[in-house]
């Protein structure tokens, strides 16, 4: 497999994830979304939403959107699984993980906040404002022990609050109202899955 990666992008940081996770053995290729290379004819042909992550299954089929690539991952690789069986249990791991995935990300990602910039909107008040706003529900949806988020197993809600969080220090939330949220990431942060997908352990980390 070939993964289509920004080394900053959350979303290729939860694809990362999830393959260290399940042992799948890829490549990364990197996008460097900075420089705009997502947008050049040559990428559009990879991901017509010219965004990351992608990732080439094999020559004739590559999947695009981050929780599409999970959901993939998770039925051809089901172990370790991000969803347990159990199907009430399942959705509200899901619906947790979707705060970040529905609510925050797409009104944070790098086109919406270049096109508030252009406008003359202060974009990182922006972004913190909807971080607060979706990691205060994420927190309340989440159970209040364990060593994740749900209990002490990793899940898909971990996969996308970590990538998340690493974005809220980035861009200086005051996580002090989140105790319960960086005890977890503390911990994931502990695993090799999330060590070796951490940005900074990516090619072309050093890129601003």
């Amino acid at each position: 497999m070939i993964l289509y990666s920004y080394w900053r992008s959350t979303t290729s940081y939860r694809v990362r994830v999830a393959l260290h996770l399940k042992g799948v053995p890829f490549t990364t290729r990197s996008i460097n979304l900075a420089d705009g290379e997502q947008c050049s004819s040559n990428y559009e042909k990879i991901n017509p939403s010219m965004g990351v992550p992608a990732l080439q299954i094999n020559d004739d089929v590559t999947l695009t959107q981050s929780m599409t690539i999970l959901s993939y991952l998770e039925q051809v690789h089901p172990v370790p699984a991000m969803l347990p069986s159990d199907p009430i249990k399942s959705a509200l791991i899901a619906a947790a993980a979707n705060v970040i995935a529905c609510d925050i990300h797409p009104v944070n990602n790098l086109k919406v906040v270049s096109r508030m910039k252009s406008l003359g909107a202060d974009g990182i008040e922006w972004m913190i404002d909807w971080m607060n706003q979706g990691l205060m529900a994420y927190q309340k949806l989440i159970e209040p022990k364990g060593r994740y988020s749900f209990g002490d197993d990793l899940t898909l809600a971990d996969i996308c609050l970590v990538p998340q969080l690493y974005n809220a220090h980035r861009w200086g939330v005051d996580l002090s109202p989140f105790k319960r949220l960086v005890e977890i990431e503390q911990a994931c942060l502990m695993t090799d899955a999330f060590q070796k997908a951490h940005p900074n352990n990516q090619p072309n980390s050093e890129t601003p």
